[in-house]
């Protein structure tokens, strides 16, 4: 997944880094900039001045008066926004699954959705004195998991003692996954409880 994050950012950069370039060498043409400041403009570029369009009239009128030109470009679009939805789900979190060993002598691995993850680690954190209400969020790369720990204090509860716990109980967690490291951010909150009538 640190590949697949890797050449995701690669391509990401690279399509925003063309974008960019042409979306400058098209102002330049249209602003005038290469006559106005006597720069030449790129080999074979076609736009240098505002009265440059990339495609001739007399291209546009042959190529739209032909049966082949409409449905061609409609498939275009549509692949292409078919590509860039594939590749956006392919990026959603709550889809991603993490591979983890059996045991460390065995060779076999179980494949576990980051939501079981998370229900499990906030079960278990659940349990623990001092606290009413927990929720969970495991992501990030499956070799670099982290999680995000949303807690709220019972009333009674001691931030440091809730906080030992809560360090003992990742660590389990840790370990039972075979993760090396379980970056976690935690966010402490107080339950709201009714005040209490005193007569």
């Amino acid at each position: 997944m640190k590949d697949h994050t890797a050449l995701n950012r690669a391509l990401l950069a690279f399509l925003g880094i063309v974008l960019l370039g042409g979306g400058l060498l098209v102002l330049a043409g249209g602003a005038d900039i290469y006559r106005s400041w006597s720069l030449s403009p790129p080999t074979g570029w076609p736009l240098t001045t505002p009265q440059d369009v990339l495609v001739p009239s007399a291209d546009q009128t042959n190529w739209a008066g032909g049966t082949w030109w409409w449905p061609t470009i409609i498939a275009a679009l549509a692949l292409l926004v078919l590509l860039a939805l594939l590749w956006l789900l392919s990026q959603s979190p709550w889809k991603r699954a993490r591979t983890m060993s059996a045991s460390r002598a065995s060779a076999e691995s179980v494949t576990v959705s980051d939501k079981v993850l998370s229900d499990a680690l906030a079960a278990d954190l659940d349990l623990l004195p001092g606290t009413q209400r927990t929720r969970v969020h495991i992501h990030g790369a499956p070799t670099h998991p982290e999680a995000r720990v949303d807690l709220a204090l019972s009333p009674g509860g001691t931030p440091a003692q809730v906080l030992n716990d809560v360090d003992d109980a990742i660590e389990r967690a840790r370990r039972s996954a075979d993760w090396s490291t379980l970056r976690t951010d935690i966010h402490l909150t107080v339950a709201r409880h009714r005040p209490h009538r005193v007569e």
